[in-house]
């Protein structure tokens, strides 16, 4: 596959994840910020591959081919993610890029190898799950923080939202991987939280709270 084909059974994949229907072209173009009718040329070549199931008008699914290479290409690109934090002291907020690159290493001896290295992690340094090397995943019961009510305690288990601006965020408020989180008091007015995390007390907005995952 050429990378552009890898990058768009990805955001197939990470597009299904949020919706139960198939995936509209245009949901596509909006996610890489593409024309429409370039997302259906390349539907076409993917169904040629049978990696998709496409037809005009009614949108596109990953067939279990594409299924388990759109999972293998996730499982290359949260490796390095996890690699670039653990071993070379990147920032959460550093590797997304980074990883996109790496991502498209096609040695799936490399990839292995580096999984063992580190220990065959089950979640980035973001919390989300990396799949094996068979495409099996395994998934951690979680909530957001947005759901949790007055006087709850939960662990920070991943964040919804990867943008660099949002982790910075966290960064600031050291909220990590880990934190301790309890419920001070919710308002009824706008869902506003405030929070204790360790020794510091915060009030994080109902968007903020909507973007970090607890269990």
């Amino acid at each position: 596959m050429t990378f552009s084909e890898e990058n768009y059974l990805k955001t197939i994949y990470h597009l299904t994840a949020v919706s139960e229907v198939d995936i509209s072209t245009n949901a596509i173009a909006e996610k890489i910020e593409i024309k429409a009718s370039s997302v259906t040329d390349m539907l076409k070549k993917l169904a040629e591959k049978e990696l998709v199931n496409y037809i005009k008008y009614q949108g596109v699914s990953l067939t279990d081919q594409g299924q388990l290479a759109a999972k293998m290409i996730v499982r290359k690109h949260r490796l390095w993610e996890t690699f670039l934090v653990e071993k070379l002291d990147f920032s959460w907020d550093e590797v997304h890029d980074l990883a996109e690159q790496l991502e498209h290493i096609k040695s799936e001896k490399l990839i292995n190898k580096l999984d063992d290295f580190l220990g065959n992690p089950t979640e980035d340094p973001h919390g989300d799950p990396i799949p094996d090397a068979n495409g099996r995943i395994i998934k951690v019961d979680k909530q957001l923080l947005s759901e949790f009510e007055k006087n709850q305690i939960g662990i920070c288990v991943g964040v919804k939202d990867t943008s660099s601006d949002f982790l910075k965020y966290l960064d600031k408020q050291e909220i990590a991987l880990g934190s301790q989180i309890e419920i001070i008091e919710k308002e009824s007015f706008d869902s506003s939280l405030r929070i204790r995390v360790g020794t510091k007390e915060i009030t994080v907005s109902n968007k903020i709270a909507s973007n970090i995952y607890i269990k």
